[in-house]
């Protein structure tokens, strides 16, 4: 065929001008965002300067006092966050930010317990092993799962799972320690199954066979937790915490709120570490089979290392969402400002008590500027888990890059 015609000197000229148009649009506003950011933090910080030095008539407190126990003779001596409780009076202000830093560090950790293990256990799966019809149906779907509000997953936490965990406590038990047995269990048995029932029940579909699998163990545990309860609990789970652990059983705890984020983190987690593991080149995995690696050998130590940057990645933002989660901990936890090691109380994050009582405080009033200094203590600590994360992310795929390119 004959070469087509050149473009004519207008048409060029508006190709180019339309590429300079996307580049400038670009520009503005990725430096849009970075001065968006920068207007926060700036924003936040002046705000906050006059909670620690102030010329005027505003009420300070000293940086040492946010971090240090109430000393007091009563009940009251520890530490505490109620500002509001001695405002008129001439008391010191209980106004300690641990409480909020410990109750946000333990939502967002029993989140990632959960979510990460689930979730990269999932990316592996899907990526390496999965049949890949399976997998252009079954990835959208998890995806998808991140457009659930958190409103709507802290009120399922919160108004369902909760009042029915702490009525089945012993069955909630069954059920974890009945599980990674049960899987592993599926797996030993199908490795004794004849070639021909294996190649009926691929490796590849393992994602859809084993869901009767495992609503029959859930189905055993929920047979065996009453047996289980009267053997090793006394009859009474909830009793033998209380008295032999010391553990009081709150009804919205640690362990919900845990739950919830981990279901909310799990999904941008799962997709990110899913594109990461994808991206190894198929090269490697099939090199280091045909000299003799099994498959769990060819995942831990050839194609995990090669994705790591991009596995690190995902973990770091499922960790920023997990802490500046406001309305799943605002549902699902009690809102109890308490320190302990207890995953069994409430708790209180930063983020959610920004929510409850931002709108009650006072224009430029000792607890408006508190909850500015929390909400300056997120941002911070987001700032700094992104920087952190793209540092490490950076030098992995630094030395990973002789491997083909990954990163």
């Amino acid at each position: 065929m004959p070469d087509s015609l050149p473009p004519s000197p207008v048409r060029r000229r508006l190709r180019q001008g339309r590429d300079r148009l996307a580049t400038v649009l670009v520009t503005a506003g990725g430096i849009g965002v970075i001065a968006a950011l920068l207007a926060i933090g700036v924003f936040l910080a002046v705000e906050v300067v006059p909670l620690f030095w102030s010329g005027g008539d505003t009420q300070t407190v000293s940086p040492r006092a946010l971090w240090s126990p109430l000393q007091a003779e009563d009940d009251l001596a520890g530490y505490r966050w109620d500002p509001t409780a001695t405002l008129g009076t001439e008391e010191p202000a209980r106004v300690s930010l641990l409480p909020l830093a410990w109750g946000t560090l333990e939502a967002a950790a029993w989140a990632l317990l959960i979510a990460v293990p689930l979730a990269l256990g999932a990316a592996a799966h899907s990526a390496l092993f999965m049949s890949p019809r399976l997998r252009s149906r079954l990835k959208p779907t998890l995806e998808l799962m991140e457009a659930l509000p958190g409103v709507v997953i802290g009120f399922v936490a919160g108004l369902v799972l909760a009042p029915w965990l702490e009525r089945h406590l012993a069955d909630g038990l069954a059920m974890l320690v009945l599980l990674v047995p049960g899987l592993l269990l599926a797996g030993a048995l199908w490795s004794r199954l004849p070639p021909r029932l294996q190649q009926a029940l691929p490796l590849g579909w393992a994602g859809l066979w084993l869901l009767p699998w495992l609503l029959l163990v859930l189905a055993v545990a929920l047979w065996l937790s009453p047996w289980l309860e009267a053997w090793a609990f006394g009859g009474d789970l909830r009793q033998w915490l209380e008295v032999r652990l010391g553990l009081d059983l709150a009804v919205r705890n640690a362990i919900i709120v845990g739950m919830a984020m981990g279901f909310a983190v799990m999904p941008s987690v799962y997709s990110l570490a899913e594109d990461a593991l994808s991206g190894v080149p198929r090269s490697l995995s099939e090199g280091a089979q045909a000299l003799g690696a099994s498959r769990w050998q060819t995942l831990w130590r050839v194609v995990l290392p090669a994705a790591s940057p991009g596995v690190f990645a995902a973990v770091m933002i499922g960790a920023g969402r997990a802490v500046g989660e406001t309305m799943i901990v605002l549902m699902a936890s009690g809102n109890a400002a308490l320190m302990t090691w207890n995953p069994l109380d409430g708790l209180r994050s930063l983020a959610a008590t920004i929510a409850i009582e931002l709108p009650e405080a006072g224009p430029d009033g000792l607890h408006y500027r508190l909850l500015l200094l929390a909400a300056l203590l997120l941002f911070l600590f987001t700032f700094l888990v992104n920087t952190l994360a793209e540092l490490v992310r950076t030098r992995l795929t630094r030395r990973y890059r002789r491997l083909g390119g990954v990163a």
